[in-house]
């Protein structure tokens, strides 16, 4: 089998007024992602998705250009099956045959950013070729899953003090939840007020409800430390990017000061962002977004590197179809993660890019058993969100 062809789209979907939420990143008035499709002479083709920012909306013009300019036609002739050559060839580049010969890698200069972006929509797309070729899921050419469904948290909450208990009370209904997740920090104007939202929060759920509370990397090390002591009696599950990513040391301190844990990983880029964060003792929970991170097959490499250091996982799974599908994937192969993310956001991408439908049951979801990622692109949908 050979690659044909790889295409990478940029697809941009207009969010209702009604459904947009407003945060530290602004309003979000789009829904953005790249979309990959890697075409074979077998006739398999298979899907990725590569993304440059955690939130919605993004200008995907840098990462489409790697993809289809620089990345792509090198790719063209090759054995899509052989994955793990081709990530290393991509992530050291010209000295990609020095990466295979001599067991390390000799990593270009873009070893962050659209370069990893791009490689995680391609890795994705190849496991997506790899288990379409086999008629098997891609869990299970991981090693197999853990259970057939896996307890997911509803990811949302931008309401203010007043309202933000019955939002997320209106998440628990909405599909049996049993963990929410809110958004605080920068854009509450203090830790205070962020603390009090919290504090609304728990009193609506009641002590049976896991809420987490996520900061997006706004706070300083001192405003953390002052939120953590502010919300010390709300028994969150977790507080999720206190600090910038570029602060790793601040994290741990952050980390070392309160017994509330810590998770963090969205933004981060491959094994070795995620080995810095384990040895400074950073975080309690890592999430690799799998359109961020380096795909499937570094998202496998990052939980074994946290199963090692007695470490959980969280995907983040804020995400389109093939992303969130492939974290699932991932997910339920590896020993170290525990639950998932369920935006209850605005997310055409999860719910109209492709024809199968997630939904939560009791607070779980189905690990997909169809062939490869086990996701049906709607073409007609491609088309109409297909941004020039």
């Amino acid at each position: 089998m050979k690659i044909t062809r790889v295409e990478a789209t940029w697809l941009q979907v207009p969010i209702p007024l009604e459904r947009q939420h407003v945060s530290d990143f602004g309003r979000a008035t789009t829904f953005d992602t790249a979309l990959v499709r890697i075409d074979t002479d077998a006739g398999i083709s298979g899907v990725g998705e590569a993304k440059v920012s955690a939130g919605s909306p993004g200008d995907y013009h840098g990462v489409v250009a790697v993809i289809n300019h620089e990345f792509g036609p090198g790719l063209v002739g090759q054995d899509p099956r052989n994955i793990s050559r081709i990530w290393e060839s991509l992530y050291s580049g010209t000295r990609g045959h020095y990466a295979l010969a001599r067991g390390h890698v000799f990593p270009a200069m873009s070893r962050r950013g659209a370069a990893i972006s791009a490689i995680s929509g391609i890795d994705i797309a190849l496991w997506d070729i790899l288990g379409k070729s086999l008629n098997t899921p891609v869990w299970q050419l991981l090693g197999g899953r853990k259970a057939e469904r896996m307890p997911a948290y509803a990811s949302g909450g931008w309401a203010d003090a007043a309202n933000i208990g019955e939002q997320l009370k209106a998440y628990v209904a909405r599909g049996g939840f049993k963990a929410v997740k809110m958004r605080i920090g920068v854009f509450d104007g203090s830790p205070a007020a962020s603390a009090e939202r919290v504090i609304a929060a728990r009193a609506a759920l009641g002590p049976g409800i896991e809420l987490m509370a996520d900061a997006h990397g706004t706070f300083t090390v001192s405003e953390a430390r002052q939120f953590c002591h502010l919300v010390r009696d709300c028994n969150l599950a977790w507080f999720e990017e206190p600090v910038s990513a570029d602060d790793k040391r601040g994290l741990a301190e952050v980390r070392a000061g309160t017994h509330i844990p810590i998770a963090t990983g969205e933004s981060e880029c491959t094994r070795f962002d995620f080995r810095d964060l384990i040895e400074l003792r950073a975080a309690d929970i890592l999430q690799p977004d799998l359109a961020i991170c380096g795909g499937i097959t570094e998202a496998m490499r990052i939980c074994a590197l946290a199963s090692a250091a007695n470490l959980r996982v969280a995907p983040h799974l804020w995400a389109g179809a093939p992303a969130f599908a492939a974290g699932l994937h991932v997910a339920a192969a590896s020993n170290a993660c525990h639950i998932l993310e369920y935006s209850l956001g605005a997310n055409p991408m999860i719910h109209e890019l492709v024809e199968e439908r997630f939904p939560v049951d009791g607070g779980t979801l189905m690990i997909p058993d169809r062939p490869g990622l086990g996701i049906t692109i709607v073409d007609d949908f491609v088309q109409r969100h297909r941004k020039n």
